[in-house]
């Protein structure tokens, strides 16, 4: 959820109908506010800033770009400690009407947010996902070159969730800006602008007791060194669930999961 208010001056900041479809956004839901910054300073190497929305929120920086927001309200919303991604969408009305009308859910918005407006939601297999109308946080090259490497979705069956995130988002419409929808063997790549956005993929299981396993999206994080990130992970009470030379699958101290890679996706 873009957690303050960005200006347009000399930025360069466009509105999501630029990039229509698009992730625009990553947002970490957690409890503990200074020890999610410490957490994700000593994996990442972010830095922080204070959010116009209050004290409970930061913005994380990267060579003085914004990339992520924390929201320290998980306890008192009563919502899951996780990372969420935020599509761009022209109406966040339209888009929230569109996943109810799916099958999806509606959890939290829209809701105002100058200078846009957000929403919460879950598609239809409860994988949770946001949405965001309105001016960028910062202009989107700029985050894309800071931020994520990419987003995958764990799901039940890649090409039903294609077809549900593809109608609420207007994946593949004939539009400047729009997201182009690929599938290629088991996966459904998205690209916007020839820069590959995310990955959705099949084999979740919805009643899985491991919420590793149940839909999910994930947030990819491109780093430097794998290995030094999961070592500082462990050391900061976070812990590893899965490494190897190119990718480890981190769950941060609060409980949050999250990946560090090596790739560059093309």
């Amino acid at each position: 959820m873009n957690h303050d208010k960005p200006s347009s001056r000399g930025t360069g900041v466009v509105s999501t109908h630029a990039v229509c479809g698009a992730p625009c956004w990553v947002s970490l839901t957690s409890r503990d506010l200074q020890g999610t910054q410490d957490f994700y300073q000593a994996v990442l190497g972010w830095q922080w800033r204070r959010a116009r929305l209050g004290d409970r929120f930061r913005i994380a920086l990267v060579d003085g770009a914004p990339i992520a927001g924390i929201a320290a309200v998980a306890s008192m919303w009563h919502m899951a400690v996780a990372w969420t991604p935020y599509f761009a969408v022209p109406s966040a009305d339209q888009a929230v009407a569109r996943v109810q009308e799916r099958g999806g859910t509606a959890a939290v918005g829209p809701i105002s947010l100058p200078p846009g407006r957000a929403a919460l939601l879950a598609d239809r297999d409860g994988a949770t996902f946001g949405v965001w109308e309105g001016e960028l946080f910062t202009d989107w090259e700029t985050w894309r070159k800071a931020a994520p490497a990419f987003i995958r979705l764990h799901t039940r069956d890649a090409f039903d969730a294609a077809i549900f995130y593809g109608e609420v988002l207007d994946w593949a419409a004939e539009r400047p800006g729009c997201v182009e929808v690929r599938y290629e063997g088991d996966e459904v790549v998205l690209r916007s602008h020839g820069q590959l956005m995310a990955r959705i993929e099949s084999g979740a299981l919805e009643s899985a007791p491991d919420p590793t396993i149940r839909p999910h999206w994930q947030i990819h994080f491109r780093v430097a060194d794998v290995a030094a990130c999961a070592r500082a992970a462990e050391c900061h009470g976070g812990s590893v669930l899965r490494e190897d030379a190119e990718e480890a699958v981190l769950r941060d101290a609060d409980g949050a999961q999250f990946t560090v890679t090596s790739r560059r996706e093309a």
